[in-house]
């Protein structure tokens, strides 16, 4: 199974969380403070919702989310052949999930993911921001560091 994934920056995931449950009449499927995201059956969505005081961009990054490893490995493997500049991260703590995942940026820089989720993470290794604020490579901390906020 495939779906995109959009996840967009919120002033206030408490209110964005009442918004989306009623706009897509579904609850998420998992809420973290800052965070929460919704698995919608209809359009197929995965919906992350992070929370920034600074929400002017509201875009954070796009995502596909396939069901392995090894439709990650492919998705690679396919970007690369097509020219474009892939960053992948393996085994990263992001989005309170353990996730295997590649990245790339879109003319305007806009970032994609193709990511599987491996399984669920504690938050005991955070995940933190790229400079300018939003997911990416690099973003995804598996070294303990202090988050600035929840990603993916």
């Amino acid at each position: 199974m495939s779906r995109v994934q959009l996840a967009i920056n919120v002033t206030d995931v408490d209110a964005a969380v009442a918004f989306y449950s009623k706009l897509f009449s579904t609850e998420p499927a998992k809420r973290r403070p800052g965070y929460a995201n919704f698995a919608i059956a209809e359009p197929p969505l995965k919906l992350v919702l992070i929370e920034s005081a600074d929400a002017g961009a509201t875009l954070n990054h796009i995502g596909v989310e396939v069901s392995s490893t090894e439709e990650v490995v492919a998705a690679t493997r396919r970007l690369a052949a097509a020219g474009l500049e892939t960053a992948v991260e393996d085994g990263v703590e992001c989005c309170y999930a353990l996730q295997d995942k590649v990245w790339v940026s879109d003319p305007d820089g806009a970032p994609w993911e193709v990511y599987t989720v491996r399984g669920e993470a504690d938050g005991s290794h955070v995940t933190t921001l790229r400079a300018n604020g939003t997911c990416g490579a690099g973003a995804c901390a598996t070294d303990g560091r202090s988050a600035t906020a929840p990603c993916c």
